[in-house]
Order: structure tokens, then sequence, then C-alpha cells
């Protein structure tokens, strides 16, 4: 180590410190044992482009233990894309340096961790990203390593281990992950729960391992320069390290990972670090000098990499064509649906099937899989169609994550971040359990992800309640900014695949039937139009109606034929895929369709009721479950649970019997 490089890892300390103190709130302990690592990791290897954080050939770095944000928001600064103001500000309203790194609010973080184990997941997705697009676009154009610095914490849960496994199978060379082991953690010693030998189980997942002092710059640069050149295993540096590392009193004491430094404890550390104990925030401009000596070099090689690229362009017309789909927003317009309109009845999941594989052959940014549910999530003939992505086929688009439903939300979560690529992950509804925090991050950092949900409802039958989703669809609804599709027919299937595709700036769940549902009479390109507004009229015998019938999925099949036993009164369906598009829209076209005049409404969806009364107001209803399922066919379940065209009719007359008497009385 240098003297450059030791008074720079002191300042980054001191930093640490003062930010966590000044805000009276934060995680220092874990930040200080990761310095070393993290600082030679960005002052001497890290490639990126000191003008735009965004660069697409950048290396990527996730601090997946991201409550060591104060170490992360120290080297941005030192890098220029924050300033010491931010870090005054840090953990404060407003501010651009929360308590945990956010995507898309502060330059150079590359994705929103604080969730142990996911930022992990993620950087195995933007690896698996790297691939793709390098097999694709060229070495020339996309070739990068991609950096995760974890700890004890993200390494005990199971998502992190799950996509460890994944990419250890599928050979992520150019994937380095560095373990700050400093064996502590907010309750104490990490010996108290866990004495799991890391390096043995990631060997066993195919990883290459290397255990080396996680304080000494010498060994963690001859680690990641041997992890770089590797040519077939992700690596793992395993650095041993020390709790509060540089402190005066208070090395491997746990209880610094969660609490700031007492003011004369942080004073006597920078006498020891060789710093004046009486400044704050304290970054000389030596240290920004020398941190930022290559600069000039990332700049050629950025200014390089623009030529060569921008040479391929000119001359390379399928690269051209590559290289657009891959940089800008796909309109879903230009794309191609499956004609449906020969069809009899068709489950929304082979409808989604069918939708994907014809997507496929035009997008080749299209990318995803299944969590060993092929058959089930009908991706089978798009994996067929794009072929199995290996470590020695880095062109095949259809990923297999086998049983790890949270892991594979995750990576995928991680292949949209990386950019260039357009990724779903499917898996049946009820495990949306299992997803729920990777599907609640998607939402959070706008990331534009597919999750595929299928087997919706009771109607899976003979699977029984275990299998039976009930709250699954109202609770991904509450999720802010997040797009919840469940169309009620193949053409609706193909509008929602679109409406998900054109929105860029957030991610979408599709839900789907196991059974089979008919095919709407109205034209494809009528209802697509109709999807993207969130619900529209599908049925109604008059122009003026009493009664509203409000339904999604294979309910809005239900409503229409309930709607028909009703032929004595003045009835109108609406079919309402998605309530987050529905609210967009405006007052005028809300009111058309649902107008306030119209009181007497009745919502049915085979899932609970709540959530459905902004809709159906005081004097309306709601047709739902609010009970598990039971084991049996679904053509018995249906008629056991009412949800029948003539229990629905006469359950509604009932009602609005009444409605009507209490609205005269």
């Amino acid at each position: 180590m240098t003297e450059s490089d030791k008074k720079t890892t002191s300042v980054i300390r001191a930093l640490i410190l003062d930010g966590t103190r000044k805000a009276n709130s934060g995680h220092p302990g874990g930040a200080l044992s990761s310095t070393d690592m993290a600082y030679v990791v960005y002052k001497h290897f890290l490639k990126y482009n000191p003008k735009n954080p965004l660069w697409i050939n950048r290396d990527r770095f996730v601090l997946s233990a991201g409550h060591e944000s104060m170490l992360l928001y120290s080297l941005l600064t030192l890098q220029g894309f924050i300033s010491v103001e931010d870090l005054k500000n840090f953990r404060q309203l407003g501010s651009i340096t929360p308590g945990h790194p956010e995507y898309g609010l502060t330059d150079g973080v590359d994705a929103t961790t604080g969730p142990l184990g996911q930022g992990f997941s993620m950087a195995v997705g933007m690896a698996v990203a790297e691939t793709m697009l390098s097999a694709k676009l060229g070495g020339e154009a996309v070739n990068h390593f991609t950096f995760t610095l974890a700890g004890d914490g993200d390494l005990q849960e199971p998502v992190a281990l799950g996509a460890a496994s994944l990419a250890g199978h599928w050979g992520l060379n150019k994937l380095i992950a560095l373990y700050d082991k400093n064996n502590a953690q907010i309750s104490g010693p990490t010996s108290r729960a866990d004495d799991t030998d890391i390096k043995e189980v990631f060997e066993g997942f195919g990883w290459n391992t290397i255990e080396i002092d996680g304080h000494n710059h010498d060994e963690i640069i001859d680690a990641i320069k041997q992890a770089q050149s590797q040519n077939e295993k992700p690596t793992l540096i395993i650095g041993h390290t020390i709790m509060a590392k540089g402190t005066a009193t208070r090395e491997g004491d746990h209880t610094t990972h969660g609490s700031p430094l007492p003011p004369e404890e942080i004073a006597a550390t920078k006498e020891k670090l060789g710093l004046p104990k009486d400044e704050f925030f304290y970054l000389p401009d030596d240290v920004v000098n020398y941190f930022r000596n290559n600069f000039d070099e990332l700049n050629e090689n950025v200014n390089n990499w623009n030529n060569r690229v921008n040479e391929k362009i000119e001359s390379d017309e399928e690269f051209k064509k590559l290289w657009e789909e891959a940089t800008s927003e796909y309109i879903s317009d230009d794309l191609e649906t499956p004609d449906f309109s020969s069809t009899d009845k068709i489950a929304t999941r082979a409808a989604f099937g069918k939708t994907l594989a014809k997507f496929g052959e035009q997008m080749q940014t299209l990318v995803g899989g299944s969590a060993d549910l092929e058959p089930s999530n009908s991706t089978k003939a798009f994996a067929e169609l794009v072929g199995e992505y290996k470590k020695n086929n880095r062109s095949g688009r259809n990923l297999s994550f086998g049983v790890r439903e949270f892991p594979m939300a995750a990576i995928v979560n991680g292949i949209a971040l990386h950019g260039g690529l357009k990724p779903f992950g499917a898996t049946f509804l009820v495990f949306a359990d299992y997803e729920r925090a990777a599907i609640r991050l998607s939402a959070m950092q706008h990331l534009h992800v597919l999750h595929v949900l299928t087997h919706d409802s009771f109607y899976v039958g003979e699977d029984g309640p275990t299998h039976q989703p009930v709250e699954h669809v109202q609770s991904l609804r509450l999720i802010p900014n997040l797009l919840v599709f469940r169309p009620s027919d193949a053409k609706e299937t193909a509008g929602a695949m679109k409406a998900a595709l054109d929105a860029n700036n957030r991610p979408s769940a599709l839900i789907l039937t196991r059974q089979g549902l008919p095919v709407l009479e109205l034209p494809e390109d009528e209802i697509i139009a109709n999807v993207k507004k969130g619900a529209y009229v599908i049925y109604q015998n008059s122009e003026e109606p009493e009664i509203i019938l409000i339904a999604t999925g294979s309910e809005v099949h239900l409503a229409i034929a309930a709607a028909k036993e009703l032929d004595n009164f003045k009835v109108r369906v609406v079919s309402m895929p998605s309530m987050e598009l529905f609210e967009a829209q405006s007052e005028e076209y809300k009111n058309s369709i649902l107008p306030k005049n119209i009181r007497y409404r009745v919502a049915v969806e085979a899932g609970v009721s709540l959530g459905w009364q902004k809709y159906t107001g005081l004097d309306g209803w709601v047709f739902g479950f609010d009970r598990f399922g039971e084991s049996a066919p679904y053509q018995d379940l249906e008629k056991a649970f009412g949800f029948t065209p003539d229990n629905l009719a006469e359950q509604v007359k009932k009602r609005y019997e009444k409605f009507k008497n209490g609205s005269q009385s």
C-alpha cells in the first residue's frame, strides 16, 4: 500500500464516521471493515466514464451490503458524481444520500440495495446480461466486469445462495464478489447464528474462491487480478476483516455495526489515522487528485469505445439494428401478435405462451425463463425458439432458473438494471409471495421487468388450497408503481403484453389462468387499444345502464353470462384488466366507463373482496372469494363456490331490489 493509498483510505474512513455521526444514524462498523476492498476496486480496477455514470460498457459495482452506504457515497464523492455537501446531508429529507443506496436517485449507484442478499442476486443478473449482450453485439461493444460487495448478512440470506448456485451453473466468469467477512453483525458475533463454511459452499456451487486479508491492498489487488483472469467460473474473494477497522478503541466491536461512534472516539480515530481530529468531512485536494489521476486513461478508453461502436454502426447493418433495439425504448406497436380470431377457447397462460414466442421472433432483446414450470407457464415454445442460455451458449435467451422463485425475480431485476434487454420471469401466482421482496424492488427502481404469474385462482382445481391464490392479486395491486394485468382472454393477454412493453419506467405483473376461456368477439386491435386504458365496456344491453358489473380475468365471461340472464334489467359489463392503467386515465374517460350516477355496481373476481370497494362504492358490493379453496376439478369448485351465471344473476337481482327499496325510502 502506498502512502497515497493509505491516506485516501483514512480519509474515506473519516468521512464514514462524520457522515453517520452528523446524521446521528447509520452503520459505520461494516463500512469501515469494507473500506480497503471497495477502495481497491474503485481506484485500481473499476472501468467507468467519469463524465457519464450510465455508460453502458462500464464495470458494474453493487453494494449488496447496502447499510454500508456511507462507504459508497464517499467513493462516489471521490469520483465526482456527488459532493461533500451531499455527504453532510446523509439520511436527510430530500438528499441524494439516503440510508441505503437508491438507483435512479444518486449518480453512480447501480442498484437499490438494502434488503440483504438481493444486491448480490441483482449482480448475478447484471453478469448474465453482460454475457448475452456481448454474444450478440460483440466484445468491442459490451465487455465489462460486475463487482459486488457482500457482508455476512448477505450470504445468510437464501436468495443470495440461490443466485450464487445459478451463477456457478452458468459459469459467469466476469462476476467478482468480494465478501467482507468481519464475523460481526447487529446482534453480536456471527458465530451465534452461523458456522457455514462459505468457501466450501461456493466451491460446491462451481465458484472459484480466494481467501485473503481484506485489509492488505497487495493481496486484494492480486486476488482481483486472479479473478479477472478466470475463464470458466465466477470468483468469490473472501476478505477476512475487522469490524470498525481503524478506530481508536472499537475495532472488532459488533455494536459499531448499527450505531454512530461517539465524538470523542471519532476524534481519537482521526488522530490515529493521521488526520486533523477537529476537521469534519475532511477531503483534501491531494487525495482527490490522486484518486482521479487515471481519469485521462478512463476518458481515452471511453473515446476509443465510442469510435469502435460508431464504426460498427456505420459498417454493419445487422449490428446497427441490434444496437438500436438494445439502446432505445422498444415500441410495441411494431410487434405483430398471434391471430386468435378463429380460436374457440384458450387459457390466458397459453395465449401468453403464443404471444411470447411471437414477440421472441421479432425482439432479439426479449429474454427470460421460468422457475421450473415451462410447460405450466407456457414458456416452452419461447425456450425452443430462442435456445437455452448456458455457459457454452451465451446467445441463448431462455433462462432455466430451477425452483428458485425469489432468486429468479432478483436476477431479472439485475438484467433490467444492466440495460439493453427486456427480461421476464415466470412462476405460479401463489408463489408471488416468494418473489414479493424482489417485485417490490422492481417497482421501487422503475425497472422494465415482466413478472408472469399463472394459475390465478381456485380454478387451479385439483392441486388444492395450497396452490390456489386468494389474496395474491390484490396484494400485488398494493405495490406502488407496479402494473398488474389480469386479462380475460387471449386478445386481452396480447394487449397486456404490449402495454407492459410500453411501460418503460415500471414493472408489470401478468396474472393468467390455468383453465381455457372463450375468445372475445371484438377485433383484436380494438381490444389491445382498450387494454391500454385499463378498463372498457365489453358488453351492455342499454346505453343508459342501471347496473354495472366490473370484472377481471375469467370472471369477465361469468359477468357477461350473468348479464345476459338479467334481460329485464339495463346492464353494463366492464372488463378491467388493469386498475393502475384505468386510474391513469382522464376523469372524463373514467366517468364514461363508470358513470357517477350509476351507483349500483358489482365487482366480480375470484379473489378477496377487499380493494374493490373504491369502484363499487357504498351502494354496490363485491362478488369475491374470501376463503381458501379446496381440492377438486374446477368445474365442481365453481358450482360449489357459486361462481355460476345463474347464481351471480340471482344475487345481483336480490340485492338490486334491496338497493331500489333503500333508495326510495
